[in-house]
């Protein structure tokens, strides 16, 4: 199978990673989840999100929704909304379904559901839709200095 840029990110940054495929049909960090037999709170979905006219990343567990509030508070943002599609694409170089935090096309602040930050391991979309990369929570926090959401 094709390796993809999140992929290459993570190797040139020293991470170590499994790597789990499935049969994208329906795009969801819970679809993701059920697809692979993975606990829906141990895969995030990423989202791209306009902060008062900057932009940034938002990891959230599949079995969640973001809270755009708690997004802006933890950005210093008067406001938070979710990105319209072809920013996210245009953005990060990604296909909406397979946005990864790892080797945006842009670097973008990351932000994450803190208690999703707590545990040891995480998976989240490897930059393609169908790859999903499991990894160490300290691992993701040391290579993209993210920022958790309450």
């Amino acid at each position: 199978m094709a390796v993809t840029r999140g992929m290459r990110y993570l190797r040139e940054h020293g991470v170590p990673f499994v790597e789990h495929r499935y049969e994208h049909r329906v795009k969801g960090a819970a679809y993701a989840a059920e697809a692979l037999g993975l606990d829906p709170a141990m895969v995030a979905k990423t989202l791209v999100a306009e902060l008062s006219g900057s932009f940034a990343l938002a990891l959230v567990p599949g079995d969640r929704e973001l809270s755009l509030r708690g997004l802006a508070r933890a950005a210093g943002a008067p406001s938070a909304s979710l990105a319209a599609e072809r920013d996210a694409q245009r953005l990060t170089g990604y296909q909406i379904g397979g946005i990864s935090p790892f080797g945006s096309r842009n670097e973008l602040p990351v932000y994450a559901v803190a208690d999703w930050l707590e545990r040891d391991r995480i998976a989240l979309n490897g930059g393609a839709r169908g790859v999903i990369l499991e990894l160490a929570s300290a691992d993701l926090q040391r290579v993209l200095r993210v920022t958790p959401i309450p």
